[in-house]
């Protein structure tokens, strides 16, 4: 929840420090000033959080609020660096499990916001103007928090320079999908001083063969939400080159199955060996119970894609029970010998991160930004980030002040 004025007053010593800590590789004063102006603006008082009501809420003159625009619209300054030192601080201490994808959309009028386009609008439950932010986040033992933020450009935009120019998206940049987006992010927090752990994903996420894939080339876990039509082998499923029907001709060249694939679905509600487990996705959690089965799978698409003999790894199925009403399916590469449990609590972990995008989006202003500058919405969202760690950083201390 967003502070009080008084409560920021009381406790800006540790709001400041906390900026001047993360934001210290900025090399000017000035820069480092605007960081804290705007931080505070986030987290001070109810409300729109957009630049003018900030402004006139803290008080500021024109010239610091002319100074603060530029900062966010044009001004350029590192804000990965300060992510990273937000990371590096913070996630140590809510005890890192998972590292979660996501994407949150931002509703939008007109067309001239970077990004934007008529799309499915998550917050909206329906497709509507908006513009979509791929995420990444830690979930903890005791908090999660966002790590990394990129703006999904549709095609349409990549396609018509002159609309790019003017949203000042840098030049070259070329169409990426949202699985591309968020393979960077990860591959960015792996350069930094903190700990990798299994990659979560919803369904949008875990359907793509090539993002998998492409996190098991890096030597990471992962566990994704799959849809129930997913293709998958019997772990014993045996993979060879057909034998050569003819002396003429090239001889088959592609690995075959020796069998046919069975779906997610079929697997998941054929299953006879189903275990009641109680588990909880973070310490702030009661204990959950759930039905689960597990099973050694091998997917489908692998072999289509690349030709290539799909890897073993878990199909896990949540079934109906008391109050989950559906099935549903995860595929996962952690080790054959892992505890079940693990495995379901890793399953639900995702959730979790709807946490943050309560408090960014409904107290610190996350999709109040008005600007119109692809580096700008990077900024705000940094900035909204570093806000979003100094609360968590103050609900993890016994001795602080809480700002609950």
């Amino acid at each position: 929840m967003a502070v009080s004025s008084s409560q920021v007053r009381r406790i800006g010593a540790s709001a400041e420090a906390f900026v001047a800590d993360v934001t210290q590789h900025l090399r000017r004063p000035s820069q480092r000033g605007n960081a804290l102006r705007y931080v505070r603006g986030m987290l001070v008082g109810e409300g729109r959080k957009s630049l003018d009501p900030v402004a006139q809420r803290a008080g500021w003159s024109s010239g610091e609020y002319h100074s603060v625009q530029h900062f966010v619209a044009d001004a350029p300054w590192d804000w990965t660096g300060v992510l990273r030192r937000c990371a590096e601080r913070v996630v140590p201490q809510i005890g890192l499990r998972a590292l979660v994808l996501d994407d949150t959309s931002f509703p939008k009028s007109g067309g001239a916001s970077p990004g934007v386009k008529r799309q499915y609008c998550g917050q909206l439950g329906k497709r509507a103007n908006c513009q979509v932010g791929v995420s990444l986040h830690a979930a903890g033992e005791r908090h999660t928090m966002p790590l990394g933020w990129a703006l999904y450009l549709p095609a349409d935009w990549i396609d018509d320079p002159e609309r790019c120019r003017r949203a000042k998206v840098p030049a070259g940049t070329r169409f990426r999908t949202k699985h591309e987006l968020a393979l960077e992010l990860v591959d960015t927090i792996c350069e930094w001083r903190i700990d990798t752990a299994p990659v979560l994903g919803d369904q949008a996420y875990g359907d793509s063969t090539e993002l998998r894939l492409a996190l098991a080339e890096r030597e990471m876990t992962y566990c994704m939400n799959v849809t129930r039509s997913l293709g998958l082998y019997a772990p014993d499923t045996d993979f060879a080159t057909p034998a050569r029907a003819s002396r003429r001709g090239p001889g088959p060249s592609k690995l075959r199955a020796d069998r046919a694939p069975c779906s997610a679905e079929q697997i998941g509600q054929s299953a006879t060996d189903t275990r009641e487990l109680v588990y909880r996705t973070t310490s702030r959690d009661e204990e959950l119970t759930g039905v689960f089965s597990f099973h050694r799978v091998r997917a489908a698409k692998t072999l289509r894609d690349r030709g290539e003999a799909p890897a073993e790894e878990w199909l896990i199925v949540q079934h109906p029970h008391a109050s989950h009403d559906r099935f549903e399916y995860w595929l996962c590469n952690l080790p054959q010998d892992t505890d079940p449990c693990e495995l379901a609590e890793l399953a639900r972990m995702r959730w979790t991160i709807e946490l943050d995008y309560k408090q960014l989006k409904g107290h610190l202003g996350l999709n109040h930004f008005e600007g119109r500058s692809w580096a700008g919405w990077h900024k705000h969202c940094t900035l909204v980030t570093v806000a979003h760690a100094w609360l968590t950083e103050q609900r993890l201390d016994p001795k602080a002040q809480r700002p609950d």
